[in-house]
C-alpha cells in the first residue's frame, strides 16, 4: 500500500429520493402543523373544489371549461373558441408562459407548493388517507419494513381500495374536461362495448393517476416535472424562496434548553439558532435538507418553514430561521419588486393580454371564409358568361341559431346559383359549408381575373362583407 495520508472521499450527492446504491429511497414526511399548512389546506381545499366543478358548472349553455377536441370547440368561462381563432388561442398561451415566468421571478415556485395538482392531490387528498389507515410516519415506516401480517394486509387493502375509487373520481373529472358530464353520464349507463374507447381511456387515466399518487409520488416533481430544471433561468437573487438563514442559523449544534439558557446569559460561547434537530428534514416531502440552500428538489410548500418556527418557539428563540425570503436579503440587502426583470416580463403580460382583448372585442359572431370548389376553376357557359363555383364555410360563433343568405353588392354584373337551399340555418356554434355557382359576362373579366363582392345577411341583423377574386378567361 502506498504510504501517506489517506483522503476520504466523501459520498457522491444523489438524489433525495435514491439512496447510495441507486436504489428508490420511500419518504415518509412528517406533517408540520402551522399557519402556512392552514393557508395552504384551504387553498387546496378551493382547487379540488373547482376542478370537480368547472365541468359540471356552465355558464352561456355550455361547460365552465369544455375541450372538446373531436368538435374541435374550446369552451372557457362562458367564451367559445373555435379552431379559426388560432389568434387567440396563440395569444393566450403566449400569456400563460409570460406569467408562469413573470410570477416565478417575483415568488419562485409557489406554483409548486401550494396550486400543483401533484402537490395538491398528494399532500391534502392521498397522505391523509394514508395516515388514516396506517398510521403516522414512523408507524408506518416500521409496519413496511417488517414482513406480512394480517393487520399489515387490512390496512393497506383499505387504503389501495380507497385510493382507486378516489382515482377513478378524479379520471372521469378529467375525461370530462374533453366530453362533458352529459355525454359521459349516457356512456356510464350503456354497455362497454358501445363506447370502448371511453372505457379504454378512462381505465388508462385511473390507472396512471393510481400509479402518479400510491407509489411515484414525489418523483413525479424530482425527476419527470421539467418546471424545477427552468426555474434555475427563470429566478435571480430578488425572486422570493424559501430558505435557510445561514447567517443566523450558524455554526449549528445539538444542545438542551439549559445549554441554550447559558448561551444567553454569557456563560458558554453563543452558537447559531439552529440546533440540528432535523425536523425540516423530516417534514419535506421531497426529502431534502433545506439548509443546504436552494435546489432543484424543493417545491416550495413552506413545511420546514411550520417545523422550525415550532422549533423556535420550544426554545424561545424569534421565529424565520426558515423563511420566505430572498438571497438579496439573505446577504443583507433589501428584496427589489420592481427590477428590469420583472418590469420587461410584466410589460409583456400587458401588452399580450391587451392585444388578446383587442383581438377577441373585434371577433365576429359569425366566421365566413370562402374557397374554390374541387375541380376546374372555371367553366365557361354557352351564354358567353363565366361561372365559377366557389365554397362558402360559415359558422355561428354565437350561442343561438341564426339563418343567412347571400347576394352580391348592388350593381354587381353577378349571378348567384347555390347548390343547397338559401337561406341556411344554422345552430349555435355549427359551421357548414354551401357551394355556389357564380356567373359573371366574360367582359367583366380584367386580364384573367374579377373581384367580387358577397354579402352575407344574418337573421339577427349582422352583415359579414367578404371579397373574392374570380377567375375567368381574358376578354376579347
Amino acid at each position: 500500500m502506498a504510504d501517506g495520508p489517506q483522503i476520504l472521499q466523501s459520498p457522491e450527492e444523489v438524489l433525495s429520493t435514491l439512496g447510495q446504491d441507486g436504489k428508490r429511497k420511500w419518504l415518509y414526511p412528517i406533517e408540520s402543523k402551522g399557519r402556512f399548512l392552514i393557508w395552504r389546506r384551504w387553498a387546496g381545499f378551493l382547487l379540488v373544489v373547482l376542478y370537480l366543478a368547472l365541468p359540471v358548472v356552465h355558464i352561456g349553455g355550455k361547460p365552465a371549461i369544455l375541450l372538446d377536441v373531436v368538435h374541435r370547440e374550446f369552451a372557457l368561462f362562458g367564451t367559445v373558441f373555435y379552431p379559426t381563432d388560432t389568434l387567440l388561442l396563440m395569444l393566450m398561451l403566449i400569456a400563460v408562459m409570460v406569467a408562469v415566468v413573470l410570477f416565478t421571478a417575483l415568488l419562485g415556485r409557489v406554483w409548486c407548493g401550494w396550486a400543483c395538482p401533484q402537490t395538491v392531490y398528494l399532500e391534502f387528498v392521498f397522505r391523509p388517507i394514508e395516515r388514516l389507515f396506517e398510521g403516522r410516519e414512523h408507524v408506518r415506516k416500521r409496519r413496511d419494513e417488517g414482513p406480512w401480517s394480517f393487520d399489515k394486509f387490512w390496512r393497506k387493502a383499505l387504503k389501495w381500495g380507497t385510493y382507486a375509487a378516489i382515482s377513478l373520481l378524479l379520471a372521469n373529472t378529467f375525461v370530462a374536461y374533453f366530453v362533458g358530464w352529459e355525454a359521459l353520464l349516457t356512456w356510464m349507463q350503456a354497455p362497454p362495448t358501445e363506447n370502448w374507447g371511453f372505457f379504454l381511456v378512462m381505465s388508462i387515466t385511473t390507472g396512471l393517476i393510481l400509479f402518479d399518487f400510491g407509489i411515484f409520488r414525489e418523483q413525479m416533481c424530482t425527476i419527470t416535472c421539467p418546471y424545477a430544471r427552468m426555474q434555475s433561468i427563470m429566478l435571480d437573487e430578488d425572486s422570493m424562496i424559501v430558505s435557510y438563514d445561514p447567517g443566523r442559523g450558524e455554526p449549528r449544534s445539538k444542545r438542551s434548553k439549559k445549554q441554550l439558557r447559558m448561551e444567553q446569559e454569557g456563560t458558554i460561547p453563543q452558537q447559531g439558532d439552529c440546533i440540528d434537530c432535523f425536523a425540516c428534514v423530516r417534514t419535506c416531502p421531497t426529502g431534502i435538507d433545506i439548509r443546504d440552500g436552494l435546489q432543484m428538489e424543493c417545491v416550495a410548500c413552506t413545511q420546514c418553514i411550520d417545523a422550525c418556527d415550532h422549533i423556535m418557539d420550544n426554545i424561545g428563540k424569534p421565529r424565520g430561521l426558515i423563511r420566505y425570503t430572498s438571497e438579496r436579503e439573505l446577504e443583507g440587502g433589501k428584496t427589489r419588486l420592481l427590477r428590469p426583470r420583472t418590469v420587461v416580463y410584466a410589460a409583456a403580460l400587458v401588452f399580450v393580454l391587451s392585444a388578446f382583448s383587442l383581438v377577441l372585442s373585434q371577433r365576429s359572431d359569425f366566421d365566413v371564409n370562402i374557397g374554390r370548389a374541387v375541380g376546374e376553376p372555371y367553366a365557361e357557359l354557352g351564354d358567353g358568361r363565366i361561372a365559377n363555383r366557389l365554397r362558402f364555410r360559415v359558422r355561428n360563433q354565437t350561442p343561438q341559431p341564426a339563418s343567412f343568405s347571400i347576394r352580391t353588392a348592388e350593381g354587381a354584373p353577378l349571378e348567384l346559383r347555390p347548390v343547397g337551399a338559401l337561406p341556411m340555418t344554422l345552430t349555435g356554434g355549427e359551421m357548414r359549408r354551401i357551394e355556389v355557382w357564380v356567373m359573371a359576362p366574360a367582359s367583366a373579366f380584367n386580364g384573367d381575373t374579377m373581384p367580387a363582392t358577397f354579402l352575407l345577411e344574418f337573421s339577427d341583423g349582422n352583415t359579414v362583407e367578404r371579397t373574392f377574386t374570380l377567375l375567368g378567361p381574358s376578354a376579347r
